[in-house]
């Protein structure tokens, strides 16, 4: 055997297996496919803020190792309209360009996410970090697409993280306004990036998808976003989380982009994450008989619910429960 060729092989023979399969997605039916037709299920963690992340020291390899090593296949970048604006753009997405690197080369996929919470139309957020404005939010998806159009390993495009009307001087908005919203926001991305792979939410903080049945969004190559977090519906939960937004996944694919809970006694509980592992055993078995994605918040000490503890990476109440739950999956 030549030398260079022997070279080569013992170079791909130390390469991450997986980062040699990761194929564009695509929604085929209910279910999330790859260029080979295998379908995939996205089981991973909601990475916090790229820019959060900068300044605490931590948006760096070892990061990534460790969503891996908790068994992720898949990460979300949280991208918040305040701290992309402070940081600066290009300086944002250079960084995000080096996180999707390191995400091929585990093996992962990403979410991308932009992170707002409130109302678009009307451009009313429930803190000043969510602050944006329609025309900044098709400029992120503008960008977004057109960088990273040629690269499968960014997945999904989440295009608004939790739409709500709730609560005070929040404005309007029904579900018809939002959908023609969200519709516009497909159409700018796929100028750039016709082949990807929207996930859009339902009111009520991304949790409620009971408009799907009669009002799906008029576009294809689509999945749905819920986010059912334990105090969103009182026990038992199942049948309430069928009507909400389960059903849906008969039909196309869902992702839970945000699931956790923490103990009522755990740094920073509050409605509507506080529960126990009961919560784990029900999401994950009601989850996996239905086929549906999810990634779990939070890959970060700070952001409750948590998953570690702290930087040295110590696992909480939830995340002991989903490192298991995942590190068997694998």
């Amino acid at each position: 055997m030549k030398p260079i060729l022997s070279f080569l092989l013992f170079v791909l023979a130390f390469l991450p297996a997986t980062a040699q399969n990761l194929s564009r997605v695509r929604a085929e039916g209910n279910k999330f496919v790859n260029a080979e037709g295998e379908t995939i299920v996205f089981q991973g963690v909601c990475m916090s803020d790229p820019v959060k992340l900068i300044r605490d020291g931590h948006w760096d390899e070892e990061y990534f190792r460790q969503a891996k090593e908790f068994g992720a296949n898949v990460v979300r970048f949280a991208v918040h309209p305040v701290n992309i604006n402070s940081h600066g753009w290009e300086a944002t997405f250079l960084a995000m360009d080096k996180g999707i690197e390191w995400a091929k080369a585990l093996g992962m996929y990403v979410v991308m996410d932009w992170h707002s919470i409130g109302n678009l139309k009307d451009e009313k957020f429930t803190n000043p970090m969510y602050n944006t404005t329609l025309e900044e939010t098709l400029r992120f998806w503008r960008i977004a697409a057109h960088r990273y159009k040629d690269e499968p390993v960014v997945a999904l495009y989440e295009l608004f993280n939790e739409p709500t009307v709730s609560g005070k001087d929040m404005g309007s908005c029904s579900w018809a306004e939002w959908r023609d919203i969200q519709e516009q926001i497909i159409d700018e991305i796929r100028l750039y990036n016709p082949d990807a792979l929207c996930i859009c939410a339902g009111h009520d903080w991304a949790y409620d998808l009971t408009h799907i049945a009669s009002e799906p969004i008029r576009r294809t190559n689509i999945g749905y976003v819920s986010h059912p977090y334990p105090m969103k519906r009182e026990q038992p939960w199942e049948g309430k989380w069928e009507k909400d937004f389960g059903y849906v996944a008969d039909t196309y694919p869902v992702i839970c982009t945000e699931i956790g809970y923490c103990l009522k006694e755990e740094r920073g509980a509050h409605i509507p994450v506080m529960s126990t592992d009961a919560y784990g055993d029900h999401i994950t078995q009601y989850l996996e008989k239905k086929g549906i994605s999810f990634t779990v918040w939070c890959f970060d000490p700070h952001w409750a619910p948590t998953i570690i503890t702290d930087w040295d990476f110590n696992l909480s109440t939830q995340g002991r429960y989903f490192h298991k739950y995942l590190t068997q999956k694998r």
